[in-house]
């Protein structure tokens, strides 16, 4: 029996780190005071309130979604332009509304987490005092002779039963040390899942603020479009047919310079092609145009040729870094928010990475980064839009080879244009295997 001391010794500076541990946690300013309010019950009730209100609300968001497809596949106009700067500003109204609730619900899971951890912190002190119990009992037991123990007893079957209760007790203690570790799993869980609500709380609340600014400029552009034309649609489609001719120089250009690039290109210098080098630059992934030679680019592009892939989406749709890196240009083609100012990639945010990657992010409605940032995967960089030479709301994203990258001033576009190697996304993007698509069919790799 004195083997089973010194293995409850052994469990019992387990159970001192285990406290220890978890007194480290409590330090933590998560758990700096008791949560007071609501109970968990009543958290739990609104948690369910607020994911009932944000289905509701993406219903609406899709429903309009099909509504701007619908706008999108009439001709260019006046009209159809009105159209779509309203809708947008219903869309964006919509995503701030989510973004609202989202913000709240993410309030009452916090609330309740915190107050989970401490019901788990009372806990442990509960169990620890259990176990503190239990091995002070059966060290006492263990300390008396098999001899004094038979003496003490009336009877042999007395005897026996108190062995019995030891071995009892030996049970019970590793039953709640047990516990006592499953307690500490759940805790350090639980923090963790605390301290990432509070992170995606703070980048919906930037998300919300963005969103808002977004929603002010689509209105000013509206009424802008509005004055300049005075509904004469003649004007509009004369500006249209302007833009169309000067975008085609600028194609012209860039794709010469791009094609001397390629000529003199090792491909043997780029990162072995591998799904998931790449992340997808939005959450909901819905490819609308692939890379290379599409069936829209022969019919609209004057170099018949697609340097990227589209993916489409509302607008104020989050854009996500595709991998660590840093911010190399943050730039602007437009020279006006009149649909015949806007030019190659209107605003667009240029990202390299540490094996020699760069990914363009263009057409964006707003920023979220500068120029020298660093970023991680999946940070939040700006926001889908239609900005530049676009058809509709959608984020083009552009692989380069990033040593290859240049910036030259092609006017009439505003700024500089990045020019480079252009590489498939597909040869590092995740799989597109049952990927939401419209428009092109087949994607095919490099």
């Amino acid at each position: 029996m004195r083997t089973h001391v010194a293995q409850f010794a052994l469990w019992v500076v387990l159970i001192a780190l285990l406290g220890g541990t978890l007194r480290a946690y409590a330090a933590n300013e998560l758990l700096a005071q008791a949560v007071q309010g609501a109970s968990i019950t009543e958290l739990q009730k609104h948690i369910e309130e607020k994911s009932a209100e944000l289905q509701q609300i993406q219903a609406q968001k899709e429903s309009l979604q099909k509504t701007i497809e619908t706008v999108n596949k009439s001709g260019d106009s006046i009209k159809k332009d009105i159209q779509l700067y309203n809708t947008n500003i219903n869309q964006l109204n919509l995503s701030i509304k989510a973004n609202t609730v989202n913000i709240e619900k993410l309030g009452y899971e916090i609330d309740s987490l915190s107050q989970e951890i401490v019901k788990i912190r009372d806990t442990v002190t509960a169990q620890k005092a259990t176990i503190s119990q239990l091995f002070t009992e059966l060290q006492q037991r263990e300390n008396e002779t098999l001899l004094a123990r038979l003496l003490r007893s009336e009877t042999l079957s007395q005897s026996v039963s108190e062995i019995q209760n030891i071995s009892s007790l030996n049970s019970s203690l590793l039953e709640n040390i047990d516990k006592l570790k499953q307690l500490e799993v759940d805790y350090t869980n639980k923090i963790d899942d605390n301290k990432k609500k509070k992170v995606t709380k703070v980048v919906q609340t930037n998300n919300l603020m963005n969103l808002q600014q977004i929603t002010q400029e689509q209105k000013l552009e509206k009424q802008k479009l509005l004055e300049q034309t005075k509904s004469v649609e003649q004007y509009y489609q004369q500006q249209l047919e302007e833009l169309n001719k000067k975008q085609g120089e600028i194609d012209s250009v860039i794709e010469e310079i791009e094609q001397k690039m390629r000529a003199s290109f090792d491909p043997t210098l780029l990162p072995l092609k591998r799904p998931g080098v790449l992340g997808f630059p939005v959450d909901d992934v819905y490819l609308t145009q692939c890379y290379g030679r599409t069936p829209f680019a022969v019919k609209t592009y004057r170099t018949k040729t697609h340097n990227g892939m589209d993916f489409g989406g509302p607008i104020g749709t989050p854009l996500l870094a595709a991998d660590d890196g840093k911010v190399i240009k943050v730039g602007n083609n437009d020279r006006g928010t009149s649909r015949w100012n806007r030019y190659q990639y209107g605003k667009y945010v240029l990202i390299q990475y540490g094996d020699n990657l760069s990914t363009l992010y263009g057409h964006l409605s707003k920023y979220n980064v500068k120029e020298g940032d660093t970023v991680a995967r999946g940070d939040v960089v700006g926001y889908m839009g239609n900005t530049g030479y676009s058809f509709g709301t959608h984020v083009h994203m552009t692989v380069f080879w990033a040593p290859s990258v240049q910036f030259k001033a092609v006017p009439p576009a505003a700024g500089v244009v990045p020019v480079g190697v252009t590489i498939n996304p597909l040869d590092y993007l995740p799989s597109i295997f049952g990927m939401p698509r419209a428009g092109d069919s087949g994607c095919p790799r490099s």
